[in-house]
């Protein structure tokens, strides 16, 4: 299936070497070799393919060259900006990886001015109508069971959907983690992701991680920077003005696998819907250069609203998740006489009677995901 960067990558690497990142088995490899018929294919981690790399001998006549898992390569930017510098374009050059692509790309040698990044997301109810043409009622609930990973999602099996996952969070756990850091402890980050499954959509209290795992709050904090890391979690922070107090109150984190979401209908339609929102803010910061950030609505009363897109400081909509409550939250509204810039909705998974009121809007939730759009 066509991916919804596709096209957007495709212009760029006419100019500039991409770089695209995301979770493992998130569809990178297929994306790449989607982009153009003829493309070279490379991969650091095949002994052939890596003397390939190191000898420069890579056909010149493709339209594009894909390297996978470059970052594993002594200074691989210092090399591909030489590459870059010395021969230019054609054939485009296409960086690809997962967590350690992201973290490696943030360090080091600088390749500003010479690329663009981008983040593959799994999938959405949005990509799959738009590409899949499926009904947004079915491809809601297919998320809701199974997941937004494509093979997953497309194989259609809760079965072959839990087999997925144990495979896929052990090799993330167990490969890339110790690539990316050194940690003797993996049981009680195993421990710690199945703890965040079950506690979604609930603010994290550090402390009482701290006491499940009996380690220290510097070293929760410092694991659940190392699973954003690995894109097997995203935090979504309290709204202030002031950034620097935002970042100081505790987060409530979601999982890019809505399928691994342990709990009630709600818990898993909140990450849905939270995975949607950041799918649309990175495509909007990747493509356009903005600056987004997806944050929860919560004052002194404990008033909360479940989500608020921010685009260049400026709060888009704020919108609450429920499963069949057919009342508008009061919080929308306290929010709003604060917040009037930002459209209040709230979404209903099962909806008898659209409604709106005083500036608010009730929609059903497939609807709004099917058409979401925060620019």
């Amino acid at each position: 299936m066509e991916r919804y960067l596709e096209t957007s990558i495709r212009q760029d690497l006419k100019e500039k070497i991409v770089l695209l990142s995301g979770p493992r088995q998130v569809g990178k490899t297929t994306l790449s070799s989607q982009l153009v018929p003829a493309h070279v294919y490379l991969n650091f981690d095949a002994a052939a393919d890596r003397q390939i790399i190191h000898a420069g001998e890579w056909d010149r006549d493709a339209e594009l060259v894909v390297f996978d898992e470059l970052h594993k390569m002594n200074k691989w930017k210092s090399w591909i900006k030489g590459i870059y510098d010395v021969e230019g374009i054609p054939p485009a050059l296409l960086v690809t990886g997962s967590a350690r692509l992201d973290t490696y790309r943030k360090g080091g040698e600088s390749l500003a001015g010479r690329f663009f990044y981008y983040r593959l997301h799994p999938l959405t109810v949005k990509e799959i109508c738009g590409f899949l043409g499926e009904k947004a009622e079915t491809a809601l609930d297919r998320l809701l069971k199974l997941g937004g990973f494509p093979e997953p999602y497309l194989k259609n099996s809760e079965t072959f959907a839990k087999r997925f996952r144990r495979v896929h969070t052990d090799t993330i756990v167990r490969e890339d983690l110790l690539d990316l850091e050194k940690v003797r402890d993996i049981k009680s980050i195993e421990i710690l992701i199945d703890l965040l499954r079950s506690r979604v959509g609930s603010t994290t209290s550090y402390t009482a991680l701290a006491n499940d795992l009996q380690v220290s709050i510097h070293t929760v904090k410092h694991w659940l920077q190392i699973l954003e890391n690995l894109f097997i979690i995203f935090p979504v922070r309290p709204y202030h003005q002031n950034i620097a107090r935002s970042l100081l109150k505790e987060s409530k984190y979601y999982l890019y696998d809505t399928g691994a979401v342990e709990g009630d209908l709600g818990a898993k339609l909140e990450n849905t819907v939270a995975c949607a929102l950041l799918r649309e803010l990175h495509l909007i910061e990747d493509t356009t250069g903005s600056r987004v950030a997806l944050h929860f609505l919560r004052d002194k009363e404990k008033h909360e609203v479940d989500f608020l897109p921010v685009v260049d400081n400026r709060p888009v909509c704020m919108i609450e998740v429920k499963v069949s409550d057919d009342s508008f939250s009061s919080s929308l509204f306290r929010f709003h006489s604060r917040l009037k810039k930002a459209k209040p909705l709230q979404l209903v998974y099962n909806l008898r009677h659209r409604k709106s009121k005083d500036g608010a809007k009730m929609l059903p939730a497939h609807e709004f995901l099917r058409d979401v759009q925060l620019l």
